[in-house]
Parts: structure tokens; C-alpha cells; sequence
């Protein structure tokens, strides 16, 4: 069975730069560099141009294990960071970040086993302390 390729690429319909599963040439008789990439979050079929992203592979998704910070909500990470979420004993890549409705940081990671998750960060003890109350 032959690798499943992902490319990090723009998502119309989710608004943001994701990565997408490359499934078939978008049109016969044309060059291969244009495909149909299905959004790993919404599912939903877009199609890309592969002369101008970069390849990943899916298996090794380009990630230096070794240098990978340990996930807590009380950090800060930036786009491109490799963290290890201890609980899923998992690496994931951060590959946006975003505030919710709520005024929280949370960070988007691509791990990979568990996929793409949404992950607090820059949590304070005063913020936990006053959601309690």
C-alpha cells in the first residue's frame, strides 16, 4: 500500500492554511501538479497546486522528535514548534494559532497519531482559578 501524501495548504472552507491528503489528479490529460487535496479537519475537497507548496510525508511529517517541548497549557508555542503531549504520548507540530470566543489562546497541532487537535495555551493560574469560581 502506497504512503497517503499530505501538503500543508490554504482550506476555502476553513479559512486557514491546514494540512490536506492529496486523492487523485484534479484534471486527465493535464500535468499531475494539479490535485484534489481533502482537509484533514472539514473534510472537504480543494484543489491544489503542487508547484507552489512543499511536500510532507506523512509518516515522518518532517518533525525532529528530539527537540520537541513537552505540551502544558501554561506554555506558549509558536507555528512550526514539534511538542510531545505526554498524556497521548504523542508529537504533534503547531501548525496555527488562534484566540476563541472566550479570549483563550489555543494552538492547533498536527500529531502524529492522534491527528489534528485544538490545545489551550498561555493558560494563567488566575484565569483557571476564576473559571472555577
Amino acid at each position: 500500500m502506497a504512503k497517503a501524501k499530505n501538503v500543508e495548504a490554504f482550506c476555502s472552507y476553513c479559512g486557514i492554511e491546514r494540512t490536506l491528503e492529496l486523492v487523485k489528479v484534479a484534471f486527465d490529460g493535464e500535468s499531475e501538479t494539479k490535485k484534489w487535496g481533502k482537509c484533514k479537519k472539514c473534510k472537504q475537497m480543494t484543489m491544489i497546486d503542487l508547484s507552489q507548496i512543499q511536500m510532507l510525508d506523512s509518516n515522518s511529517k518532517n518533525m525532529e522528535t528530539e527537540n520537541a517541548v513537552e505540551y502544558s497549557p501554561e506554555k506558549s508555542f509558536e507555528i512550526g514548534d514539534a511538542i510531545y503531549h505526554k498524556g497521548w504520548d504523542d508529537f504533534g507540530l503547531v501548525t496555527s494559532k488562534e484566540i476563541v470566543s472566550n479570549g483563550q489562546k489555543s494552538i492547533t497541532v498536527d500529531f502524529q497519531k492522534s491527528g489534528i487537535k485544538k490545545l489551550i495555551e498561555s493558560i494563567t493560574r488566575q484565569s483557571q482559578q476564576s473559571e472555577v469560581n
